[in-house]
């Protein structure tokens, strides 16, 4: 099943732009006048001296200089991080409760050992995303990136995604040189279609993050405690969601929607998307115990990095879609 996050790509106007905009809009100075046009236009058929008088009396305004915020006080900012951790613990504990009414017993020490390695690999392969992210930003890819054509950005991201994951899963985990090669080029491809993130706010970037690791953990948790194979029968519909939801982010780029049309489809992709991929935490975490068990049994080779893809791409997605909504919060402030 595969799950791969769509990013628009849009070209930003370089500082070479922003700098010429500046040098030749005259629409950033404006000069007032001492005489209203009334009177001035008279006086320049009659008298010259008072016109080369009133241009000297004119007086010139920039406003172009940029305001000043203030920033938040240490008190001001452990409060929100002390907000912010309270909801991430109340998310844990509400999920828990409604999705987790009938729990199992405790995990055996192969799946656990098995959990363990699955998330060592999710957590690695994120960080490697986030590091290789940050470098094409600080490199300048990432604004080469935005400038390019974005379906040849969209096509080759697919298609580098899609080959490079099919390699990880295809590959026998005898052969542990090239399936980490192909895991390390999985990852490259989805820093190079993340790099652009980075020209947003720090801010937004770090609480979306704590966001998505509170909200993948509590439902990890939740689908590692219930019941053996609750949520393995979502797989049917979760692959009818997120169908959905992929048509619904390309369908503005090939269909001529109004403004109604637009808001809607932005709202399937963003808000279902976002009850997709955290359904799919539970599906990917229950599968990933029920091929522990039959790892165990002898039925299939224990392979880690392969059922770490599932769970990296279902937190990229979440990522993608709390970095939005914060950012669109941000905007009505």
């Amino acid at each position: 099943m595969l799950r791969l996050s769509l990013l628009p790509l849009r070209p930003l106007p370089g500082p070479t732009a922003s700098l010429a905009r500046n040098v030749h809009a005259p629409s950033t100075i404006r000069h007032f006048s001492l005489f209203r046009q009334n009177i001035l236009k008279p006086t320049q058929s009659t008298s010259k001296p008072l016109l080369l008088s009133s241009r000297s009396s004119s007086r010139t305004f920039l406003t172009d200089s940029s305001p000043v915020a203030a920033r938040p006080t240490q008190a001001q900012s452990w409060r929100r991080f002390a907000i912010t951790a309270g909801a991430v613990a109340g998310t844990i504990v509400v999920v828990n409760g409604f999705f987790n009414r009938e729990t199992r017993d405790s995990l055996s020490p192969a799946e656990r050992s098995y959990l363990h390695d699955t998330f060592k690999y999710t957590g690695g392969g994120l960080v490697l995303t986030a590091l290789g992210a940050r470098s094409l930003f600080r490199s300048g890819a990432a604004v080469r990136i935005m400038s390019a054509n974005p379906w040849v950005v969209l096509g080759v991201s697919l298609v580098g995604s899609i080959g490079s994951m099919l390699g990880v899963m295809m590959t026998s985990p005898d052969r542990p040189l090239l399936k980490h090669g192909f895991w390390l080029a999985f990852n490259g491809f989805q820093a190079a279609t993340l790099s652009p993130l980075f020209f947003l706010s720090p801010a937004i970037l770090s609480r979306a993050a704590i966001y998505t690791c509170g909200v993948v953990g509590s439902l990890s948790y939740v689908g590692a405690t219930a019941k053996n194979d609750k949520y393995l029968y979502w797989g049917g519909p979760l692959l009818a969601g997120v169908t959905v939801v992929a048509l619904s982010s390309l369908a503005p780029m090939v269909l001529p929607l109004g403004l109604r049309g637009l808001a809607v489809t932005e709202a399937i992709s963003l808000y279902g998307g976002l009850a997709v991929f955290s359904g799919f935490v539970l599906f990917d975490t229950q599968k990933i115990l029920h091929n522990a068990r039959l790892a165990e049994s002898g039925v299939i080779p224990r392979d880690a990095v392969k059922e770490s893809l599932s769970l990296e791409l279902d937190m990229i997605n979440i990522f993608i879609r709390l970095v939005q909504i914060l950012t669109m919060q941000n905007r009505k402030k």
